[in-house]
């Protein structure tokens, strides 16, 4: 009697831990049950105070998944594009229209669909009459033809704190559209999204990194710490130009670095005697 009290003490215990030895509990594909990432909070922003801003300057990124430093972005099975999707689609997140990036036109899902997939017209066979006639279908897009993201960022000089901050406002998966001999002929955006609603739904997700794929940081944490390789697009100007529209080849490429570089280099410079 006293043997079955111990071992049913026993059992009782490794439910309890969710032991993956008991017959009665759920097995778990792994030596514990991990419910760090989805019971954290992303820590929140200092606040900021407007009188505080003395220098501000407003970047647009892109972030080229095909980039080694950025394979977490098309790691299979959950693109960082169908992640923000899910997202979208449990409410968690809110789509905003790809006709501007300042969040001021949200979309709902009757909206979205049109972005994310295509409309055409296909001629097929009747299999019983032979007789041909035009379908109309909708393609779904391929996550994996999504491989470039766009990043808007705000960099300022906070007064309070001495130093140069910079705080991520949105992010937007690019779609490449082809014409039917495999030929570029533009790209767009998806949709935007305002980051700092989207930073708890990333907060609860991994993010594979190069070094450990089954690792503890999060999508929150690779953009907070940056953890990805990108280049400047474009920078606040009063035309209202990206870099393309006047330079190409090297010169685009140096002027990006350039304007990289000056970034990083202002704080150095106010402390120059």
């Amino acid at each position: 009697m006293k043997n079955l009290l111990q071992r049913g003490l026993y059992c009782a215990c490794l439910w309890a831990i969710g032991s993956p030895f008991c017959a009665t509990a759920q097995p778990i594909d792994d030596v514990v049950r991990r419910t760090i990432i989805t019971e954290k909070q992303p820590l929140a922003y200092a606040p900021v105070r407007e009188a505080d801003i003395i220098w501000e300057k407003r970047v647009w990124r892109v972030i080229d998944s095909r980039q080694t430093m950025n394979f977490s972005f098309s790691y299979d099975p959950l693109p960082f594009v169908k992640l923000l999707e899910n997202g979208i689609r449990e409410g968690a997140i809110t789509p905003y229209s790809n006709e501007t990036d300042d969040f001021s036109i949200p979309l709902d899902t009757a909206d979205l669909y049109p972005q994310l997939y295509q409309v055409d017209t296909i001629l097929v066979n009747d299999p019983e009459t032979g007789m041909a006639y035009y379908q109309v279908v909708r393609l779904e897009y391929d996550p994996k033809e999504v491989l470039r993201y766009r990043i808007k960022e705000l960099w300022y000089f906070d007064k309070q704190y001495s130093t140069m901050k910079v705080r991520i406002l949105g992010i937007a998966p690019l779609f490449v559209k082809y014409d039917e001999n495999g030929n570029f002929l533009y790209e767009r955006p998806l949709f935007w999204v305002y980051y700092p609603e989207c930073r708890e739904w990333l907060s609860h997700h991994k993010a594979p990194t190069f070094e450990q794929p089954s690792g503890m940081m999060t999508w929150e944490d690779l953009f907070e710490t940056r953890r990805f390789d990108s280049y400047i697009m474009k920078e606040t100007n009063i035309h209202d130009r990206r870099l393309a529209d006047y330079l190409s080849g090297v010169d685009l490429l140096t002027e990006a670095d350039l304007l990289k570089q000056s970034l990083f280099n202002f704080e150095h410079d106010l402390w120059s005697y």
